[in-house]
């Protein structure tokens, strides 16, 4: 049965070689769903993520991400350096990107701000297609492999291409919403020279609100601030040709723990593969601004729980002030987001 679910593993990863990874924390990774975000916590921000997909299967696929942003008050703008990568062990294909980011926030109105980000990244992929059966090498008739090769792929490959994408972000003391454009410029992935395999431009659509729950206990008698409750909602939609994939869920803050709960799928009959799945979070929020989330995938399509294990997910984030203290005051247009 593993070998089957093997065999499943490699069509799922054909079909999604040209499609992104999705964290089920996305808000922790920021500027991965939508360079408006750099510097939308008005702080400078460092954070990292890790994802382990079907750890039940005998090849798995791997992918973290980490960055750096900084808003700076005298412009409105926040820059970021984000680093994304990805590994799946049957071919041994992995992705690095380094990309810059950039946002420049607008204020509306009291406490009404939007934003516009973009970002160019440089991307590299590498495969090791040795351990690869082709179809050139399968002789239906007789049910057998052989030894024949077309020789234009070479067993280990790189391709690398410039990325472009872009962002906007509104927000208010409750209400967020956000759209970005991914791979504007639909690179060719191709390992082969002569032929073209564009990576799909990825369009996502996400939001959420923020209801605040009385406070609790003091966090600091001297500065008379409390500990945060809240209940958020959120979602995010993705379309990146030819899939469609939602998330949608909830968040309470009860500072300094917060627990989510989460629905990754369509709701309605897709004839494409749908990756379901029912996920769940946990986080800690400290005073020093540091911040450690934690989530698993419960996996409810037919490939089900107990063969490919689920998903686990860690993210951790540390944001501080860099500069004037007296900006501190100004913390009240952060984003009234999740915290993971």
């Amino acid at each position: 049965m593993r070998k089957l679910w093997c065999v499943v593993f490699l069509l799922i990863s054909i079909q999604s070689f040209g499609q992104d990874v999705q964290y089920s924390q996305f808000y922790a990774a920021p500027m991965y769903m939508n360079p408006a975000f750099a510097g939308s916590a008005e702080l400078t921000r460092v954070g990292l993520n890790y994802r382990n997909q079907w750890p039940g299967l005998d090849h798995t696929f791997n992918s973290y991400s980490a960055y750096i942003d900084h808003y700076m008050f005298d412009i409105n703008s926040g820059i970021g350096l984000q680093f994304n990568g990805s590994q799946e062990s049957m071919s041994s294909l992995s992705t690095m990107e380094v990309g810059l980011v950039y946002s420049y926030r607008l204020q509306l109105g009291f406490n009404n701000f939007l934003r516009f980000g973009g970002q160019v990244s440089y991307v590299s992929r590498d495969a090791y297609f040795g351990d690869v059966i082709l179809g050139t090498q399968m002789d239906i008739a007789r049910g057998i492999i052989t030894d024949r090769y077309d020789g234009q792929l070479m067993v280990d490959s790189r391709r690398q291409f410039a990325d472009f994408s872009f962002g906007m972000l509104y927000n208010n003391e409750h209400v967020w919403l956000g759209m970005s454009g991914h791979h504007l410029n639909e690179p060719n992935m191709s390992f082969l020279d002569d032929q073209i395999s564009v990576l799909p431009m990825k369009l996502s659509a996400h939001g959420g609100v923020k209801i605040g729950l009385p406070d609790g206990g003091y966090n600091s008698y001297l500065s008379h601030s409390r500990q945060e409750r809240a209940l958020l909602f959120a979602f995010n939609f993705r379309h990146q040709q030819p899939f469609n994939q939602l998330e949608v869920g909830s968040q309470l803050l009860l500072e300094p723990i917060t627990v989510g709960l989460w629905y990754r799928g369509l709701p309605v009959k897709y004839s494409l593969p749908n990756n379901e799945a029912i996920i769940a979070s946990f986080g800690f929020t400290f005073d020093s601004g540091l911040d450690i989330g934690y989530s698993f995938d419960f996996n409810t399509s037919r490939l089900g729980l107990r063969n490919s294990g689920g998903a686990h997910e860690v993210s951790v984030r540390y944001s501080f002030l860099y500069g004037n203290a007296k900006d501190r005051n100004r913390k009240s247009t952060i984003l009234p987001c999740f915290k993971f």
